[in-house]
């Protein structure tokens, strides 16, 4: 059995391979350049990868859907919002907590800024967990990108673990659970053949799409075990705020 260092340093060299050939099809961020340990990259054929996802039924019959703040998912919040659909969202790293794009509640010519990180805090509206808990129905979709990821739908992100997190408050407040889809939109060169291992509290995705394929999980693994204090980073505890607010719940 591999110790948690062998399984950490194998996630890194993974990481690292499948940086070198993104960075030939990445689009470089503003402020972090081809530092993909610090944001998840659009990249060439995002176009196209998002039109497989806006095509599938998981899509289609969302009406809440919780999108991560990368880069590559930029143009579906757009188009999300342009179709009708309530986003949910979190800022970069989660420390400024959860919006809610509502586009019943948005002009339409401020769709465009709304979806991107610096328009969603002046025109959406910040929500806790409590009032996500009490005034939201359930989250019919959750869609993300990552840094690599392999057929079984094991993801590789940053190493950071915002997204574990973010499923993990929904999880622990009620607003998903097993059933609910996940997705992550990735560039070819991301998605990886060989066997990786999920922690238990990490996400697996039902449906990958890149510019080229749409490949389907079978029976994937969705954590049921919220946030597990004693494994979190006290890094991210103390700068987090919706991780002290769901500590504090007592769920």
């Amino acid at each position: 059995m591999s110790t948690a260092a062998e399984i950490a340093d194998h996630k890194s060299s993974v990481r690292e391979r499948v940086w070198t050939e993104l960075r030939k099809v990445a689009v470089a961020d503003s402020r972090f350049h081809f530092d993909f340990g610090e944001f998840i990259a659009d990249f060439e054929g995002g176009e196209e990868a998002v039109h497989r996802l806006i095509d599938h039924s998981f899509y289609r019959d969302a009406e809440l859907i919780f999108i991560t703040p990368d880069n590559c998912l930029d143009r579906l919040r757009l188009r999300a919002l342009q179709d009708g659909k309530v986003v949910l969202m979190t800022t970069y790293s989660i420390k400024r907590g959860f919006w809610l794009l509502d586009p019943a509640k948005i002009a339409p010519d401020h769709y465009l800024y709304a979806s991107t990180l610096d328009g969603m805090e002046r025109v959406g509206q910040h929500l806790t967990l409590a009032e996500i808990q009490a005034t939201l129905p359930n989250v019919d979709y959750m869609v993300t990108g990552t840094g690599a990821i392999n057929h079984e739908g094991v993801r590789f992100g940053k190493g950071h673990g915002f997204f574990d997190s973010e499923w993990g408050m929904l999880y622990q407040i009620g607003r998903i659970s097993v059933a609910t889809p996940c997705a992550a939109v990735v560039h070819d060169c991301q998605v990886l053949v060989e066997k990786l291992t999920p922690d238990v509290y990490d996400t697996v995705v039902d449906i990958i799409f890149t510019p080229t394929r749409t490949i389907e999980v079978h029976n994937p693994h969705k954590p049921t075990c919220g946030i597990i204090w004693d494994r979190l980073d006290q890094h991210m505890f103390d700068t987090i705020p919706p991780l002290q607010e769901l500590k504090a719940m007592g769920l």
